[in-house]
């Protein structure tokens, strides 16, 4: 990978083996990267990104106004969110394994081991994040795989800095990010949806796009709404 500017802006370039170009920007806050065939040079690279400029803007201008989160300390009355939805935190002591209860509209309570850290309080509630995504996808997958006609082997949720899914087409297995369990679940649903669809169409190209609006009308609405939601705080890295 190496650098180029255009108009001002960094541009993150990297060669790949595959036949079309592709230009994106990213999280958190607004890297742009192009990924290029081979034998495309630098040249190309910069018309592309100028064609695109006034996107690139506009795209680095909503990743700056997009909320962030200030590092979380795990202590009550602290705002958490699951669902897309705002919850304060309750932290009780106890005796007792450690564990989160939903247990209001309002209010998520952390129950913990007295003396315990916020690396083991965020331990706690990120197994619990993954325990409930787990919960929620088995069904959003079945009824996407009778949709759109594909087959998914395996989905993994894990931790990501810089996506919220990816998907190996060869192997069929589809990765969604954890910070998923946070947004409303229409959000999940069209990164779930967005990522099998590349069993379909291995690019982001105009049939990718045209498949989207055939099988999730509302797309754009829920990537818009997705990209407007708090971000984690994080030591995002491309």
């Amino acid at each position: 990978m190496h650098q180029i500017v255009v108009a001002g802006i960094k541009v993150d370039v990297v060669r790949k083996d595959i036949k079309n170009l592709h230009l994106g920007v990213y999280p958190p806050d607004g890297r742009v990267r192009v990924a290029a065939p081979l034998l495309v040079d630098d040249d190309a690279v910069r018309l592309a990104v100028i064609s695109k400029l006034d996107w690139v803007k506009r795209q680095k201008e909503k990743f700056g106004e997009q909320v962030r989160q200030t590092a979380r300390e795990y202590v009550s009355r602290e705002d958490h969110y699951f669902g897309g939805k705002r919850y304060l935190l309750n932290v009780v002591e106890h005796i007792g394994a450690p564990m989160v209860v939903r247990y209001d509209k309002t209010t998520i309570e952390l129950l913990v081991t007295k003396g315990s850290g916020v690396h083991e309080r965020e331990r706690i509630m990120l197994q619990w994040y993954r325990k409930e995504l787990k919960t929620i996808l088995p069904p959003l997958l079945e009824k996407w795989s009778n949709r759109l006609g594909v087959e998914v082997v395996e989905c993994r949720i894990k931790r990501m800095k810089t996506k919220w899914g990816s998907c190996n087409i060869e192997a069929k297995r589809i990765w969604l990010n954890l910070e998923l369990a946070k947004k409303p679940t229409h959000c999940l649903e069209y990164i779930l949806v967005h990522e099998m669809m590349h069993l379909k169409e291995r690019y982001h190209n105009e049939r990718f796009n045209e498949l989207m609006g055939q099988y999730m009308p509302q797309w754009r609405m829920y990537r818009d709404e997705l990209n407007r939601t708090p971000l984690a705080h994080e030591n995002w890295i491309y």
